[in-house]
């Protein structure tokens, strides 16, 4: 897929990778894939955050995205998906993109570079090269609170006059920031909010879409809010986000994707509720609360 006809906008999922016994459980994701092939997703998200990414191997990924296609090639007309990638060694992302050329995906979220907390040339000079490897699109995921570096928006404008680099998860958590973006993006370059909390602010405010881990429970709510924005139902879209925000944070009180994968697994998606370390599963308290909300 080009840049110019993947579109992204609309409610994405960043799935979550399911494990049993220690390994990927590739049933269960299947299950999953045509659970939300049902729901009003418009596309994925493959070895994200959520999907414990930093826990999978080289062959585990390879197999997470193949068994997606092909759940996707049975059910028919399937939706994007994009492969998140990341690192801090721009030569061994480079590679990693170079191993998947031939994929079946759709493009790369890529991560700013974590820990070593480059400058702004140095981020710039890592998406380029990131840009120049592929002509695959390529979404850039700002997230400082994870990486320790946050890319700037004067950054982000340059990168963006590269046809191939399409938009942005953004996640700086500066209300500033993000409203300064979408008064100066250029036409075309997608702003998708990945913060839970602000799904509704970030709409309101002219974001394109979501990439939301909340969205994986009471999807088609979730993506009500988008409708109603679009159509003028201010307080329709105001009135549902009252409770879809205690859900969304609910499931981020302790560190995610824990919460999402015992709501999933108690409601019959997934086999176990297994996390991988340094990731572990979430308190009895925390599972109470879901098990009414997932029964509820």
């Amino acid at each position: 897929m080009t840049s110019q006809n993947l579109n992204l906008r609309g409610l994405w999922l960043p799935i979550v990778t399911p494990f049993l016994n220690g390994a990927v459980d590739l049933a269960s994701l299947r299950r999953l894939i045509r659970h939300y092939r049902t729901q009003p997703i418009d596309g994925f998200v493959l070895a994200g955050t959520t999907g414990e990414a930093l826990t999978l191997s080289f062959a585990e990924i390879a197999d997470v995205v193949h068994s997606c296609a092909d759940e996707q090639r049975e059910i028919g007309t399937p939706i994007p998906v994009l492969l998140g990638i990341g690192g801090s060694n721009t030569r061994a992302v480079i590679e990693h993109i170079s191993q998947t050329r031939d994929w079946p995906i759709d493009g790369y979220l890529v991560s700013c570079p974590a820990y070593s907390r480059p400058s702004q040339i140095g981020l710039l000079s890592h998406f380029e090269a990131m840009a120049d490897a592929t002509e695959r699109p390529l979404i850039i995921y700002n997230i400082p609170y994870r990486t320790g570096v946050n890319l700037s928006n004067d950054t982000l404008l340059r990168l963006a006059e590269r046809d191939n680099v399409i938009g942005i998860k953004d996640c700086c958590a500066d209300a500033e920031q993000t409203l300064n973006l979408l008064k100066l993006r250029p036409q075309n370059f997608s702003v998708m909010t990945g913060e839970d909390l602000a799904y509704h602010a970030a709409l309101a405010a002219g974001a394109d879409g979501a990439i939301l881990s909340a969205a994986h429970v009471m999807t088609q709510e979730f993506a009500k809010i988008q409708t109603d924005l679009s159509n003028g139902r201010v307080h329709e879209a105001q009135t549902g986000w009252y409770d879809l925000y205690d859900i969304a944070k609910l499931l981020f009180s302790e560190p995610s994707p824990g919460a999402v994968k015992h709501w999933l697994w108690r409601s019959g998606l997934i086999e176990s509720r297994e996390l991988r370390l340094p990731m572990t599963t979430i308190s009895d308290a925390l599972a109470e609360k879901i098990n009414m909300q997932a029964m509820a």
